[in-house]
């Protein structure tokens, strides 16, 4: 015991659970949470899998006649035609602040949320539709975004949705190549993108998209583009709306029709060049109908915040979803966030303070870093406090398993940090990557709302399978959503068949309405992927190996392409290791490596930086940051830790990393080592850790 009253400290957790014993104001969801989430329909253990409600049919819209996209809006904003949909902060000002280290952040304080309602949003997109066309923008004729999330991008989503231009999505972080490849494969004229990718991206690369001959700024300023290529029109989005909003430039816009492309989204780019997936208007309604279902009670009196970027499937998909329903969304950046993230200035408030959202989407990166920032703060805390937070942590981890709630607990301990997401949060959303049970864990008891864990992918619009909002448990993703279903594939060379016991394993198969065309002007690659089956329904092949459980959940257990055959035989899961270890709080970022040629599994580590700092003045190794990550004492160290956290983690020793280099930088979707998505780029990570590679094998 850390502190000397020791009769106090044993008198207080009989005290306490009696108390929140008596206060527990439970409702037991422990039934809802065991019954069955799905089905194999024809009773064979490798399936097809669908939810319980959809065994006879899926479900592929979520209003009679709503059918295309820009119905979608229209049904909504004639519904909620005053009610807020889209706000954006003001920003007061803007300023530098010098840091500790010396190095200059820029700060901003920003003011309260301007909102534009349903029917003024319909009219803005409306108007910009118009103008596009009156700039040549065809029908059935691709148009490119570049952009930020933020609210001009949805309006600009909607105006071609109405007026049936395909959209081709691109991520703002893709490096000047790729984005080069994306606007030549796709041909496009047109471009909308922001003031600041203009000038830091696209300006460079533009004498090599010699089609491009329209760039539509968002923002109102300048209204002149000097030393820009002869021949691209640059326009404000204002303007354009006003040249559409001319009663000389109406015109009758002709519709899409279920079938026709609305997105052409380019893929991430995480295993190699970015694909452009084809994306139909029935597919992304298949896909929103399917999430919206699991997320009980949605209604216009949500609040959403969006501020992962729209040009993945997760985030359009959320925001879609949000729509259809009349909820507002209020837009965010992760540099303002919350009151502590980067670009706030010290003292005024982030984004989720402001808004106070009820839902939210993350990535686990994101939420792998509030779970380490919060637990660095409790270990910070006296002795007293410390164990209070864990007693009432351990306790309410006990509630929920039995499926109550600890209303009290929540109000005494949690207040203050699910404060941080701004206090309402009633649904959190969690994809794109797996997310560690100890995060996940947390977030539950933390931040008094549960956790969906869902899956899928582009390819599929996002739509899987998603948990139920009641079931606590961890490591799986639910069950499959009532628009599409699952089945296993065996896959003999892993050691995965769906005759295994006790549960059935395979390459998870997703097929139904949500799934895409296909990818752009790659037909090798479609016929690869997809399929369709005697039924005429398509198929997807996702690479991922899953199982089903006994109440029909799926668990995400191998990933194909991250299967490492060791030189000794051994299969190594390359996820599954980076899962494992990156709850040690020493790392905040892990990339294993192996070749099939060698008997060891290395690691490239991206160190938590307090935490090696602690390290190594606990071994009395002094130098800056650089020279820290770089010492091979401190590399040992590291090591040591890690091979404990995986041996506690039950790792087998072959999966264990052997040797480790240190990267003093942080992996950032602006270094192109990960994905907007925080999804590592294996490819990328290699080529940059090449020579670590060498020496760690032993070549150097």
């Amino acid at each position: 015991m850390c502190c000397s009253n020791a009769r106090l400290m044993s008198f207080l957790p009989r005290f306490a659970v009696e108390l929140w014993a008596f206060c527990c104001q439970g409702r037991g969801k422990e039934e809802r949470a065991k019954r069955v989430k799905a089905r194999s329909v024809e009773g064979c253990p490798e399936g097809p899998y669908r939810a319980v409600s959809a065994t006879k049919r899926l479900v592929t819209s979520l209003h009679p006649g709503v059918d295309t996209l820009d119905k979608v809006f229209e049904y909504a904003a004639t519904r909620f035609p005053h009610r807020d949909c889209l706000g954006t902060r003001e920003v007061i000002s803007e300023e530098d602040e010098q840091q500790s280290n010396g190095k200059v952040f820029k700060k901003v304080v920003l003011g309260e949320y301007r909102w534009l309602s349903y029917q003024e949003t319909l009219t803005a997109a409306t108007q910009l539709g118009s103008g596009l066309a009156s700039l040549g923008q065809r029908p059935k004729t691709n148009i490119a975004i570049f952009c930020e999330t933020r609210a001009e991008w949805i309006i600009a989503a909607q105006a071609c949705f109405m007026y049936n231009f395909p959209l081709v999505t691109l991520y703002s972080t893709l490096g000047g190549p790729a984005i080069v490849h994306g606007l030549n494969e796709t041909q496009v004229t047109h471009i909308i993108t922001s003031k600041e990718l203009l000038e830091t991206r696209l300006k460079a690369i533009l004498i090599e998209v010699p089609r491009l001959q329209h760039i539509i700024v968002v923002e109102n300023t300048p209204t002149t583009w000097p030393s820009y290529p002869r021949g691209i029109g640059i326009h404000n989005m204002t303007a354009v709306q006003k040249l559409g909003a001319r009663p000389e430039n109406a015109r009758e816009r002709k519709q899409p029709l279920p079938s026709d492309i609305a997105v052409i989204m380019y893929t991430s780019g995480s295993t190699g060049i970015p694909k452009g997936v084809m994306i139909s208007h029935s597919n992304i309604l298949a896909g929103i109908t399917g999430m919206a279902q699991r997320i009980p009670n949605l209604c216009e009196e949500d609040t959403y915040i969006g501020y992962l970027p729209l040009a993945h499937v997760l985030e359009l998909s959320a925001e879609l979803v949000c729509v259809s329903h009349g909820c507002r969304i209020g837009y965010s950046s992760p540099q303002t966030l919350a009151d502590q993230s980067t670009k706030i200035k010290r003292g005024s408030k982030g984004d989720t303070s402001v808004l106070q959202p009820t839902l939210m989407a993350a990535v686990p990166e994101i939420m792998d870093r509030i779970y380490k920032n919060v637990m660095n703060k409790v270990e910070e805390m006296n002795c007293v406090q410390r164990t209070l937070f864990i007693l009432a942590y351990n306790y309410k981890l006990e509630q929920l398993a039995k499926g109550y709630s600890t209303p009290l607990c929540d109000r005494l301990v949690f207040r203050k940090v699910r404060s941080l997401l701004g206090g309402r949060t009633r649904v959190l959303l969690s994809g794109g990557a797996p997310l560690s049970a100890a995060t996940q864990r947390f977030m539950n008891v933390c931040f008094c709302c549960p956790v969906g864990q869902g899956y899928g992918l582009t390819e599929t619009c996002g739509a899987g399978t998603i948990s139920e909002l009641w079931d606590y448990s961890t490591g799986r993703v639910g069950g499959p959503l009532v628009c599409c279903e699952i089945k296993l594939k065996d896959w003999v060379e892993g050691g995965y068949r769906s005759t295994d016991k006790p549960h059935p394993r395979g390459e998870i198969l997703i097929g139904g309405p949500n799934i895409t065309m296909g990818y752009y002007k790659k037909e090798a690659k479609n016929q690869e992927d997809f399929f369709v089956d005697e039924n005429g329904q398509r198929w997807f092949c996702t690479g991922d190996i899953g199982e089903f459980q006994e109440d029909g959940c799926l668990k995400i257990i191998d990933r194909k392409k991250d299967l490492v055959k060791l030189q000794a035989g051994e299969y190594v899961s390359l996820g599954k290791v980076e899962a494992m270890l990156k709850n040690c709080p020493l790392i905040d970022n892990i990339c294993a490596y192996a070749n099939s040629d060698e008997i060891y599994v290395i690691g490239f580590v991206v160190p938590n930086q307090k935490h090696l700092l602690a390290l190594a003045d606990q071994y009395g190794i002094r130098g800056s940051w650089e020279e820290l990550c770089n010492s091979k004492a401190m590399e040992e160290l590291v090591l040591k830790v890690i091979t404990e956290a995986a041996l506690t983690a039950q790792l087998e020793r072959f999966e264990i990393p052997r040797k480790i280099c240190l990267s003093p930088e942080p992996w950032t979707p602006e270094t192109g080592l990960v994905t907007d998505a925080f999804k590592l780029k294996r490819k990328e990570l290699k080529t940059r850790y090449q020579d670590d590679i060498e020496r760690m094998y032993g070549g150097k």
